[in-house]
């Protein structure tokens, strides 16, 4: 079956473009309001019509049923600093109302055999399109800054390997894998002096404040201009 990738992509890369907008307001609304935000930064893709296909040839997935079996084509990062940060978010997500949750995945308390960590939520969201309202898979990965590195080498080496890691190399990164969980471990003991250390030195909304004064300044000059 032949797809217009192009045209049937669409409303993922919609999603992916809404939900990043959403997911950094609610980063932004903690800061605004002096609070610690469990979000530290979110990145989102949709994924390359070579790794779909590819993806589909290998777990078996007809290309006419990829909206209903491929439920990554959207994908969605969120980054935070301490593991206890994932529960938060996870919490956050669990109360919205603009999409579903339809399945979650804790790769944290369950890792994979190669040490991957992450927690997955699959989403069904709704996308507006000029034929009407569809909905969309959506998947959002919520994992700390060493998960994340962790994870961003193990992928660039599946690519090299393509899964069938040399046996020293496997045991070494089963290894760093504990290593980076025990980094996330040792933080969450020190976790109130370094927030504490982060609100002396960039306490929260002050530059979100300083840009909406600027913005102040330079529409009142503007203003002035017209007069």
């Amino acid at each position: 079956m032949d797809i217009d990738f192009d045209l049937f992509l669409d409303p993922y890369v919609q999603a992916v473009s809404e939900l990043k907008v959403k997911l950094r307001g609610i980063r932004k609304q903690y800061r605004k309001q002096g609070l610690y935000s469990p979000i530290e930064f979110v990145t989102g893709r949709v994924k390359p019509i070579d790794s779909i296909i590819k993806k589909a040839e290998l777990r078996g997935f007809s290309l006419d049923k990829l909206e209903t079996d491929m439920q990554d084509i959207a994908g969605l990062r969120i980054m935070v600093q301490f593991v206890e940060d994932i529960d938060d978010i996870v919490e956050l997500l669990r109360n919205r109302t603009d999409f579903t949750i339809v399945q979650e995945r804790d790769y944290i308390t369950n890792k994979k055999q190669s040490g991957y960590r992450s927690y997955h939520v699959i989403i069904n969201y709704p996308v507006e399109t000029i034929d009407g309202e569809i909905h969309v898979f959506a998947e959002i990965q919520i994992r700390t800054l060493a998960m994340n590195f962790w994870a961003t080498i193990e992928h660039s080496l599946n690519y090299k390997y393509q899964g069938d890691f040399p046996d020293e190399l496997k045991a070494r990164l089963e290894r760093t894998a504990e290593i980076a969980y025990m980094l996330d471990n040792e933080m969450s003991k020190i976790k109130d002096d370094i927030q504490e250390a982060q609100l002396i030195f960039d306490p929260p909304g002050r530059k979100q404040r300083h840009q909406e004064k600027l913005r102040n300044v330079d529409a009142d000059g503007l203003s002035r201009k017209k007069e």
